[in-house]
């Protein structure tokens, strides 16, 4: 099947991968030079992944048969929409499914209309002097969102990263004189307890659930440092995590089946990959996020360990035909992103860097590109995550030692990773807080 791929990430670069893994014919739009994509694509074009005349007019010449959207950006722009009109089944939530993600105030009130479990309390404004009134009103600690989308960073906690009152309003005025997110504020009750993503395939109707992981925000070791777009991620070889039991991942899979059955009743069918952002906490798992697409990294963690044909799986998703269960390999997987120097606060962009990908597959392995490009002939940083390495073991530990083996084979003078994702120490101290907060 000719297979329309929009987007030129590390989680794109694991879709693609997938296709090609399926048989697919591989069309690839991106604005960067992934050379992971261009291995497995029959044709790419570099332009802008908004661009949707561009994109369709790519998508006619080639005879494209269905499309696969990794990022949220051209949701929020329609290109599902514009690709649909043009007669191509899309394995992704048109721009009215995409709100979902693409304005928080919607989800909330959605989940809230629909009395959806797992809903935190919130309240959302257009401007600074209303959001200061509610908050002096509220007793309990909060959480700053700009209601429209930021990349994943533009989140504040309060207690992490803003404390006082002065704090909190400091940060709403900022979003609202830059325009962050550009739609407005929201703020919600802080959830305590230890997050976990659960992903699924979804028809408009039928939920089937991917492996749990559990992402890494902070920049540094130790869980330090400012909010990324995500430092690395890991999952269990029994598809749960270890802080994680079945009835917990129960509960969640219910909540992400309430939503999709809310969005059909709202006109919206919701067609693709749900992300799903819960924490665990004393009362069960709370609604953090609803992202209308693959995690980043998360997508890495999964990917590789499908069993199914992704090719199928997409055609079913844009079809109405899903199965509610994909089969996974009992393995687990740990990743960690190879980032740019300065990553988190001033990324330097445009070192060199090389990947021995041979190397990396005997280490037990996988790595793929991601906000890196081509400059004259030369494979160089961005601003944001290069390369996510994903070591793939029968147990945590051995996903861990393959990953770090493997990250000898990346080469660049001006990177750093987050070494701790994934080890024995790190797991231990999720669940030891975990136990903490249920008494236990």
């Amino acid at each position: 099947m000719r297979v329309l791929t929009i987007g030129g990430g590390g989680r794109e670069c694991a879709a693609v991968d997938a296709f090609h893994r399926a048989g697919s014919d591989v069309y690839a739009v991106m604005k960067n030079s992934n050379p992971g994509i261009i291995e497995k694509a029959k044709k790419y074009l570099l332009a802008d992944e908004k661009d949707i005349a561009k994109i369709c007019r790519f998508a006619k010449e080639n005879i494209i048969e269905l499309a696969f959207v990794g990022p949220e950006a051209p949701l929020e722009a329609g290109v599902v929409d514009a690709l649909e009109r043009e007669g191509v089944p899309c394995a992704s939530p048109t721009k009215a499914a995409a709100r979902i993600e693409t304005s928080k105030s919607f989800m909330r009130e959605l989940v809230r209309k629909h009395k959806v479990d797992g809903n935190l309390e919130y309240a959302s404004f257009d401007n600074p002097a209303d959001t200061e009134a509610y908050l002096r009103t509220v007793d309990h600690e909060i959480v700053v969102k700009p209601v429209g989308l930021t990349g994943g960073k533009g989140v504040k906690v309060q207690g992490e990263h803003i404390h006082t009152m002065k704090d909190i309003m400091g940060y709403v005025n900022e979003i609202f004189e830059n325009n962050i997110g550009g739609a407005g504020v929201i703020i919600e009750e802080k959830a305590v307890g230890e997050e976990f993503t659960q992903m699924a395939f979804c028809d408009g109707k039928t939920v089937a659930p991917m492996p749990l992981v559990q992402d890494h925000k902070r920049a540094y070791e130790g869980d330090v440092g400012p909010n990324t777009g995500g430092m690395g991620s890991y999952s269990d070889a029994d598809h749960l995590l270890p802080f994680v039991g079945v009835e917990d991942r129960r509960k969640a899979l219910e909540i992400m089946k309430q939503i999709v059955s809310a969005m059909s009743e709202e006109g919206c069918p919701y067609r693709g990959v749900m992300y799903g952002q819960f924490m665990l906490t004393k009362s069960g798992p709370k609604i953090i996020e609803i992202n209308a697409r693959f995690g980043d990294p998360e997508a890495m963690n999964v990917l590789p360990i499908l069993e199914d044909n992704f090719e199928k799986i997409c055609w079913d998703m844009a079809k109405g035909t899903l199965s509610g269960a994909v089969r996974f390999a009992n393995k687990a997987t740990v990743c960690k992103y190879v980032v740019p120097r300065g990553y988190g606060t001033k990324p330097e962009a445009g070192h060199r860097i090389s990947v021995d990908m041979d190397g990396v597959k005997r280490s037990g392995a996988e790595a793929f590109y991601s906000n890196v490009d081509m400059k004259d002939g030369v494979l160089v940083t961005g601003t944001s995550r290069a390369v996510g390495v994903v070591g793939i073991d029968y147990s945590l530990e051995g996903a861990d030692w393959n990953c770090e083996t493997a990250l000898s084979f990346v080469e660049s003078d001006a990177i750093f990773v987050r070494h701790d994702i994934g080890t024995r120490d790190l797991v231990q101290r999720r669940v030891d807080h975990m136990r903490e907060i249920l008494g236990k």
